[in-house]
C-alpha cells in the first residue's frame, strides 16, 4: 500500500524523497514559470479552511480535518472532493480572494510567470454571472502584478464530466468577453468515456480566434488519448500526457513537432496514475528527447509546491544546478507568454545561475 500525500507531512516526506547535491537554497531562488496549475487547486489549505467557514458545509474548516479530506482513494475521488471545494465559491469577492491568495503563494517560491488553469462552468452561476467572475479573476490579476511582480494569464478548461454543455459555455465565456489575459482552451476532468474529439468544435472556434490548445491527455488513460487530442484538438502542449511512454510512434510525433508534456511528478503518485516516484516515467520520457515542463497540478491538495517539484525532478533526472536551470528555460520556452515576458524571464533564469552562490 502506497503512503499518499497528508498534507504538511506529506511536503516534508517528499523533501526528503527528493534529496539531491542541488541545494534547497538554489532551487528556491530560482526563476520560474509553471504552466499546469489549476485555479482552484491551488488554493492553500487556509484559504479553503476561510471558505469552509463562510460556506459551511461538506468540506471541514479544521486544519487537520482539512489536510485528510486532501488524501484521496484514486482519481474518482479526487474529482468528488475537488468539486467539494469548488462549491465553497459563490461570490466575486470568493474569487478575488481565492485568486490572490495563490498568486501570493506562487510570488512566495520564486515564479515570475504562470498561466493558470481556470474552469469558469464550475462558478458561474444566476448568483456569479460571467461578467462578475471575470472581473474579478482580471482585479487579482493585476493586483498581483502590481504587489508581487507575478504575471498571471489564463487557460480556460471545458470539465470533460459535464459534457457538451460545459464546453459551450466554456467557450461563450472565452470568445463573447473580453478577457486580457486569455491564452489559452484546455479540457480536463476525467478522461475515460469523454474522449477529447467530443470538443473539436468548440476547440475549432478557439483556435480561430487566436488561443491556444492546451487539453489534458494522457493522465489516466492511454496513448489514444493523446493522439485524439493531437488529431482532433489541435494541441499544442499536453498537460500531463505521460501515457505517451507506451507508444513509440507517439513519443516521435511529440519530438518532430516539438510538442511539450507539462508534467506533474507528485500529482501523478497522490492520484495513483504511478505506483511511487521511482516509478515515473519522466525518465523515458526526456531520454526519448520529449519536451518536459515541471508542475504541481493542484499543490496543497497534494501537499507539495513548485519547489519541491523541481527537487524530485533533479533527483530522478540527476540534474545539477544547470540541469535545473535548463529545465526552468524548458518551461519559459514552452509558455504562451510573450516574446518581451520570455527574453526577460530567460535573461533572469540566465543571471541567476551565473551568480555564484554565497
Amino acid at each position: 500500500m502506497v503512503n499518499f500525500c497528508r498534507g504538511h507531512a506529506c511536503h516534508v516526506q517528499l523533501e526528503r524523497l527528493a534529496s539531491v547535491a542541488v541545494s534547497e537554497g538554489f532551487i528556491a531562488g530560482l526563476p520560474k514559470a509553471e504552466l499546469h496549475v489549476h485555479h482552484v487547486g491551488s488554493a492553500s489549505l487556509r484559504v479553503v479552511a476561510e471558505l469552509a467557514e463562510r460556506h459551511p458545509g461538506t468540506v471541514p474548516s479544521d486544519p487537520e480535518e482539512l489536510a485528510q479530506f486532501f488524501v484521496f482513494d484514486d482519481f474518482a475521488h479526487f474529482v468528488r472532493n475537488y468539486l467539494s471545494v469548488v462549491a465553497l465559491i459563490k461570490t466575486a469577492e470568493d474569487i478575488h480572494s481565492l485568486t490572490y491568495g495563490v498568486a501570493a503563494d506562487m510570488a512566495a517560491r520564486n515564479i515570475r510567470y504562470a498561466e493558470l488553469t481556470v474552469t469558469p462552468y464550475l462558478s458561474i452561476t444566476d448568483e456569479l454571472p460571467a461578467e462578475a467572475f471575470l472581473e474579478a479573476i482580471e482585479d487579482a490579476r493585476r493586483a498581483a502584478y502590481r504587489d508581487l511582480g507575478l504575471e498571471l494569464q489564463w487557460i480556460f478548461d471545458i470539465p470533460a464530466d459535464f459534457g457538451v454543455p460545459a464546453a459551450e459555455l466554456t467557450a461563450s465565456v472565452a470568445l463573447d468577453h473580453d478577457v486580457p489575459a486569455l491564452v489559452g482552451l484546455g479540457v480536463g476532468g476525467s478522461e475515460q468515456g469523454f474522449p477529447r474529439s467530443m470538443f473539436r468544435d468548440q476547440f475549432d472556434r478557439a483556435r480561430a480566434a487566436g488561443l491556444h490548445s492546451v487539453p489534458h491527455a494522457g493522465e489516466t488513460t492511454g496513448p489514444e488519448t493523446i493522439w485524439d487530442a493531437l488529431t482532433s484538438l489541435g494541441a499544442e502542449r499536453i498537460e500531463h500526457g505521460i501515457a505517451a511512454v507506451d507508444d513509440q510512434r507517439l513519443l516521435e510525433h511529440l519530438v518532430e513537432h516539438k510538442i511539450a508534456l507539462d508534467v506533474c511528478l507528485t500529482s501523478n503518485v497522490a492520484l495513483r496514475v504511478v505506483s511511487e516516484l521511482d516509478h515515473h516515467p519522466i525518465r523515458e520520457l526526456v531520454s526519448a528527447g520529449v519536451i518536459v515542463t515541471i508542475n504541481t497540478d493542484d499543490p496543497p491538495m497534494f501537499g507539495t509546491d513548485l519547489n519541491t517539484e523541481y527537487a524530485i525532478a533533479a533527483r530522478l533526472l540527476n540534474l545539477d544546478e544547470r540541469g535545473l536551470s535548463e529545465l526552468a528555460v524548458a518551461a519559459v520556452d514552452a509558455s504562451f507568454a510573450s516574446p518581451k515576458t520570455k527574453d526577460a524571464l530567460r535573461a533572469e533564469i540566465s543571471s541567476y545561475a551565473a551568480t555564484p552562490a554565497p
